[in-house]
């Protein structure tokens, strides 16, 4: 009688338990968020870095969208040279200085650090940056909800104010694209500290 009782009470806990629907069974019913406001920004030379993020052939080839960013960070990164900014690099852990793509190259005496998603961690970037004066970092990056995201979380978590042109990051889809760009303005450790902008809308 019991076991009964107690094998009927659990049939009946477990209804209650499911008896809303997951995220997953409503998933088709999500609204998308209202898209963001794309903002200006003025940089100081003095106290910002660019960040240049795997940009190698293995992470930008296979994405269509990778490739169309790297003339647009090219600009950015001219424009950084000619305004002084700090520029740093990074690789993938299976990555090497040599296989960044010609056109974003990075010169002798600009840093380059190899680690996976979060560039700060197990690397020396945090301090490089920090010796340099350096309170604010613009990133650009392949993949989106890879090394962008991570770094971002690791920069802001670091003291940095983080500025993210959404032309100058690429996935191999439009939703990581647009989950990233919620998250970075809306979750906790980023929210509040993290500007969207494009590169265009980036200057002195």
């Amino acid at each position: 009688m019991k076991r009964w009782i107690s094998g009927l009470l659990l049939v009946l806990f477990g209804s209650m338990v499911y008896a809303d629907p997951t995220i997953v069974d409503s998933w088709a019913e999500v609204p998308v968020p209202a898209a963001p406001e794309l903002k200006a920004v003025k940089v100081d030379p003095a106290t910002t870095a660019l960040l240049v993020l795997d940009f190698q052939d293995q992470t930008v080839s296979p994405r269509p969208r990778a490739v169309a960013t790297v003339p647009r960070v090219k600009g950015l990164l001219d424009f950084a040279r000619a305004s002084h900014l700090l520029v740093a690099y990074s690789t993938t852990t299976a990555g090497t200085r040599e296989a960044i793509l010609p056109a974003l190259q990075p010169l002798a005496e600009e840093h380059v650090v190899k680690a996976s998603v979060d560039k700060f961690f197990g690397t020396d970037l945090e301090e490089y940056l920090k010796s340099h004066g350096i309170q604010q970092v613009i990133i650009t990056g392949i993949v989106t909800e890879g090394a962008v995201l991570g770094t971002s979380i690791g920069a802001s978590l670091r003291g940095f104010k983080v500025i993210v042109p959404v032309d100058g990051t690429a996935s191999s889809t439009l939703y990581a694209e647009q989950y990233v760009a919620w998250h970075l303005l809306n979750a906790p450790g980023v929210r509040g500290n993290v500007t969207l902008t494009r590169t265009d809308l980036i200057g002195l």
